[in-house]
């Protein structure tokens, strides 16, 4: 069966094609461009170069965030109307998951992370077992330094991957101190084949009711909901 697996929820655009244990064809880009303009060529692109027909797919896998609200939207809209329109299985894999699967071959515990703003990330906490990537902690949103404090209860080496630990890497350290590594450039983006690999073995997805998981509310709906509380509280 082959497997298509799109993640667009970050600065990262990735797709891939999987059939069995072989990568097929895989593009990833990283730049700070427009998702929504660029993915539908990409994607025609690769099918084409991988002499793939779009009724050849068996099933679809998107990345679900977190990340970047507007991403995550695309891809997942992509996924799904490719899973509708094709009548193939739809599942959703964690943004963070994918990404932690790049430090497969690391002896410990592996935290993933985008940066959130204001000190805060997007997180959680995987290993890998006997059978593949574990999750250890569910996806939050905290502040790295809070997250590193919670880290060092487990008395583990910590590696973090992704391209913003730069932005954490003080925090993380003043709190873990040897505990905590950190990955080289090269391990910093996920691959989307990664992805396709995961979500190959997951659980298949309502088509209509799955959404992206934001892990937090975006600002705007958060104020809205402030302003619902403030409002009936004056009624």
């Amino acid at each position: 069966m082959k497997v298509f697996a799109i993640d667009t929820s970050n600065f990262t655009l990735g797709i891939a094609l999987i059939e069995g244990s072989q990568i097929i064809g895989e593009y990833v880009t990283n730049l700070k461009k427009n998702h929504s303009v660029r993915v539908m060529p990409a994607i025609e692109t690769l099918l084409k170069d991988c002499e793939t027909a779009p009724g050849e797919i068996g099933k679809i896998v998107a990345a679900k965030g977190p990340g970047s609200y507007t991403g995550v939207r695309i891809g997942v809209t992509i996924a799904k109307t490719l899973a509708w329109t094709l009548k193939v299985p739809l599942s959703g894999v964690s943004s963070l998951e994918a990404l932690a699967a790049n430090g497969r071959y690391f002896n410990g515990l592996i935290s993933p992370l985008f940066d959130a703003r204001r000190g805060q990330v997007y997180t959680g906490l995987y290993q890998f077992g006997e059978s593949g990537i574990e999750t250890v902690h569910e996806d939050t949103n905290i502040l790295s330094s809070e997250w590193a404090a919670k880290l060092k209860e487990f008395g583990k080496p910590v590696l973090f991957v992704g391209q913003d630990i730069c932005l954490h890497k003080e925090a993380i350290s003043e709190q873990l101190g040897d505990l905590a590594v950190f990955s080289p450039p090269q391990a910093y983006i996920p691959r989307p084949s990664e992805l396709a690999f995961i979500g190959r073995d997951k659980s298949d997805e309502d088509i209509h009711h799955f959404v992206p998981n934001y892990v937090r509310l975006a600002e705007a709906e958060a104020k809205w909901l402030e302003q619902q509380g403030s409002s009936q509280g004056k009624k």
